[in-house]
């Protein structure tokens, strides 16, 4: 009965010790003696040359750790003189643990830390570390990502560091999370994608060195600034007014002029509950440079549905005629972009592309930061990647070897006869779904 414990028949257990938290197997192997020198290939002059203890870590069992010591048998060679030991094909030798654990570890490490998988199984975190950073770079090996044609460049605020985020503007998916967004980093990226030509247009932020690492690898794509983060600094320049305003008021309208915040920054055609409307009209009356510029931000938002890109420039360049003094410092970012990025800007009204994920990213960021305790950039940027559940892919068709039933096609002729055949059958892979992902999150299963 002991010998089916580990489950593994080429060991034989000879004696088993138990603890509070562990079990210690001692084990001989059953396999026969080699037939030849792994070394010199000489065969049949081989001699035993003692034994040796080695252990060997295991599944855990029954909420114990397991570890298998193996009186693992030399051998010498006559021939050459070499020594070595007999093979054990249900181990890896390089890491002293069993093959199967190793195909847990993988798995383990993408729901847990690294220190939780290493504690619960007896072995080094940094052993843990290595074997997972092994299986991601087989999953990256197997795994082809589709190069899209808008091709989508942002960032998130990941584990205390801006990390760049790579996505598929038009199938709304995340094909990579690079560790750092400096110029280097996205160049070397950018420079691995395969058919890089297909990429039409790229949407991003206003940060330079996305600028400047894809007019270097793709200088063919048209940039296309993502009108959120535009519209975002018309938002920004009325909360500095409004914060400065604040200075000016009792502790009581302080206190209702924070809380009504969120009036002030929705457009004014969205604000469709009554004591919204008085709200917003309360606080332009009291603070007239208040209304202007919320005003101004109103007309900011317009520019962005004129039909086309000359209506759209003729409207900002009137808008920014129209903003007095004693406003302009407020709005003095968003001015300098307008001018500084003036052609990927207006790019979006002749190719009106954005992250229209952003919202979903956002609540995205927040989840990983909260999840992401203790675990490692790699394991969460592999979790999102590669887990085979969030991915977002369509069937193509390919030529691929097939099993081929014939007897299911003709059934009277060929009644049970089956052989190799072929068939059309391909998966293009996206990258992973923002909304499998945020749906994941909800119910607690990412």
């Amino acid at each position: 009965m002991i010998n089916n414990m580990l489950n593994l028949p080429k060991l034989i257990i000879i004696d088993m010790m138990e603890s509070k938290d562990d079990y210690r197997f001692l084990v001989e192997t059953s396999s026969s003696s080699p037939l030849y020198c792994p070394k010199c290939g000489t065969v049949a002059n081989l001699y035993k040359h003692g034994r040796k203890k080695q252990l060997f870590f295991d599944l855990p069992m029954h909420a114990k750790r397991v570890g298998i010591i193996v009186k693992r048998q030399r051998y010498k060679c006559k021939e050459c003189g070499s020594t070595f030991f007999e093979s054990l094909p249900d181990m890896d030798d390089n890491r002293s643990v069993t093959k199967r654990l190793i195909d847990w570890i993988q798995e383990a490490s993408l729901e847990k830390t690294f220190t939780s998988v290493a504690e619960e199984i007896g072995i080094d975190e940094k052993t843990v570390r290595n074997i997972f950073n092994d299986y991601v770079t087989e999953l990256e090996a197997q795994t082809d990502f589709c190069t899209p044609k808008w091709l989508g460049i942002d960032e998130v605020h990941l584990l205390k560091n801006y990390r760049c985020v790579i996505t598929d503007v038009e199938n709304k998916s995340v094909i990579d999370i690079l560790r750092k967004r400096n110029k280097d980093t996205v160049i070397s990226y950018l420079s691995k994608l395969q058919d890089i030509d297909k990429i039409d247009l790229v949407a991003m932020d206003m940060w330079n060195p996305y600028k400047s690492a894809v007019n270097s690898v793709i200088p063919h794509a048209k940039i296309v600034i993502d009108k959120f983060h535009v519209v975002k600094l018309a938002n920004e320049a009325l909360e500095k007014i409004r914060k400065a305003n604040r200075q000016n008021v009792s502790a009581k309208e302080r206190r209702q002029l924070m809380r009504d915040r969120y009036v002030l920054l929705t457009r004014s055609k969205d604000l469709t509950a009554f004591d919204d409307q008085i709200k917003l009209q309360v606080w332009t009356q009291n603070f007239p440079l208040l209304g202007q510029a919320y005003e101004l931000k109103e007309q900011f938002f317009d520019i962005y549905e004129a039909e086309s890109i000359n209506d759209a420039y003729k409207l900002y360049q009137n808008w920014h005629l129209s903003v007095p003094k004693e406003l302009m410092t407020y709005f003095e970012d968003l001015i300098k972009a307008m001018n500084n990025w003036e052609e990927e800007i207006f790019n979006y009204f002749n190719h009106p592309i954005t992250n229209a994920y952003t919202e979903s990213l956002n609540r995205l960021i927040k989840t990983m930061n909260h999840v992401g305790r203790g675990y490692s950039f790699e394991a969460l940027r592999a979790k999102i990647l590669f887990t085979q559940g969030y991915r977002k892919a369509k069937k193509k068709k390919k030529f691929k070897e097939v099993e081929v039933t014939f007897g299911k096609m003709l059934p009277d002729q060929f009644p049970n006869w089956s052989q190799t055949g072929y068939e059309w059958v391909y998966e293009k892979i996206y990258g992973a779904d923002f909304s499998t992902l945020i749906k994941a999150m909800e119910e607690g299963t990412f």
